[in-house]
């Protein structure tokens, strides 16, 4: 086999391991007939949420996306940990990630000094001198995402509100509609 075509098969591969590691556990149905006569075998994502569930109200507006570091990914993979530990279904972690990519972009950011907003840092962006907790508490994601569904849970009919506004009652941001525009991105990354 020549390196080129070596090197894309194993780069097709190497997607294909990454977006099942991604993705989640696929469950293959295999009919042997089937296998036998070389037609393709079903694989279908186990325990993905449906997207009624996850967008209820549609997406409002101009959708924004990014391409996600590995530190990224893990922190919104932490923010799904936390959603889970605190109870919470598959809606508020997407309003969590959402809140998140407007907020830092999924990166916990520290102190920057002039750039910052008085004091904000953390994936949420979150305040000590608001009382949202310690520089070390807020700039650790499963404590900072705690905070943010606690806050959430306080909101009454969060549930039933469009993104942006269950996000802003929380966050009280001076941009409250910024946080429709990553609704897309956070459901497929819940998903």
């Amino acid at each position: 086999m020549n390196t080129m075509l070596r090197k894309s098969v194993l780069g097709i591969a190497g997607l294909a391991f990454a977006g099942g590691v991604f993705a989640g556990p696929v469950a293959t149905t295999v009919d042997g007939a089937a296998l036998a006569a070389g037609k393709p075998v079903t694989a279908t994502q186990a325990d993905k949420p449906e997207t009624g569930k996850l967008i209820p109200h549609g997406v409002q507006g101009a959708q924004s996306r990014i391409e996600l570091t590995d530190e990224q990914v893990a922190n919104a993979k932490a923010i799904v940990a936390a959603t889970k530990k605190a109870g919470m279904d598959e809606r508020a972690a997407v309003v969590s990630i959402a809140t998140a990519l407007q907020e830092s972009k999924l990166e916990n950011l520290g102190h920057l000094g002039d750039r910052n907003d008085h004091d904000s840092q953390g994936l949420f962006q979150q305040r000590p001198s608001s009382g949202w907790g310690t520089v070390e508490q807020i700039t650790d994601p499963e404590y900072s995402t705690l905070a943010f569904l606690k806050g959430l849970k306080q909101v009454d009919g969060w549930q039933d509100m469009p993104l942006t506004v269950a996000a802003q009652t929380v966050q009280v941001s001076a941009y409250p509609d910024h946080y429709a525009q990553w609704e897309q991105q956070a459901a497929d990354l819940v998903a």
